[in-house]
């Protein structure tokens, strides 16, 4: 099998430690739950946009392991993993890395319904089901009922990659007659209305009354409030930027939750992160 492996900067490479390190965090915590009495609590792991399993590192040349791989070796394991990548080739590529294993679920479809169909009910709370979820799109063809339904849920946390700079460059231009309308189409569908027109441009001080673009800060705190607000999290920390060497953001991480602990957990992790970059 001919597999294309994306190359990924240390924006991405951080994100993977990330990722690792919450995995284990969240994953001993299930297990100790369970051992203190909730016998029946099963927790998932769940990949939306998985990707083939490996990626090359722009800094080093070398493979290095994704996100589903990165799952598989969480200790104490999931009780399930649920990959989903749209391109059929890095969904066949994640079946033959995972072997013939019964709890690894690799799905080739679009995420946005495998996961409203299929993934998200078997976290159900009254089955005493959990999972975390990463929702990593390559764009921002992510939609809003899925970030919803998982908050709505009670039971589903989640890591979303915001897309500032597709969003910047296609669909919240400074000038808001050059953006692209299909891009603004997405961006709605990810925001889940036209409010994120109200939220990214301001007329506030401004003694001409015309629309001035907000800054990056205050649209990611927008996007911030609204997984509270409006997708019903309880939890929800600063968002960790995710940064060039040239110092610009292309997407800012977020974590949802509804539990204190966890929120606390990640901003941790978030900070350790922030610190080693100079943030």
């Amino acid at each position: 099998m001919d597999i294309q492996y994306d190359e990924i900067g240390i924006w991405s490479e951080v994100k993977l430690a990330i990722i690792r390190e919450y995995a284990s965090a969240y994953s001993k915590i299930m297990e100790a739950k369970r051992q203190d009495g909730l016998r029946r609590l099963h927790w998932i792991y769940i990949d939306a946009y998985a990707g083939p399993g490996f990626h090359i590192s722009k800094t080093s040349g070398e493979l290095v392991k994704g996100s589903p791989l990165i799952a598989l070796d969480t200790n104490p394991p999931f009780h399930g993993y649920h990959f989903i990548d749209a391109d059929a080739s890095r969904a066949d590529q994640l079946h033959e890395l995972a072997g013939p294993r019964a709890d690894v679920h690799v799905y080739s479809e679009d995420c946005n319904t495998v996961l409203l169909r299929d993934v998200f009910p078997k976290a159900r709370f009254e089955e005493y089901g959990r999972a975390l979820c990463l929702l990593d799109p390559y764009n921002i063809n992510l939609t809003w009922e899925v970030i919803e339904a998982a908050g709505k849920s009670g039971t589903i946390e989640i890591f979303v990659n915001f897309m500032i700079m597709d969003i910047n460059r296609n669909a919240l231009r400074r000038d808001p007659e050059k953006s692209l309308p299909l891009k603004m189409e997405q961006l709605t569908r990810l925001w889940g209305d036209e409010s994120w027109k109200q939220a990214g441009y301001s007329s506030v001080g401004n003694l001409f009354g015309y629309s001035e673009k907000v800054s990056n800060e205050e649209f990611a705190e927008a996007f911030r409030r609204r997984l509270v607000e409006k997708a019903g999290f309880k939890y929800v920390p600063a968002p960790m930027p995710m940064k060039t060497k040239s110092n610009s953001t292309i997407y800012y991480l977020y974590f949802a939750s509804q539990k204190p602990a966890a929120a606390h957990i990640v901003k941790d992790i978030f900070d350790k992160y922030r610190k080693r970059q100079g943030l």
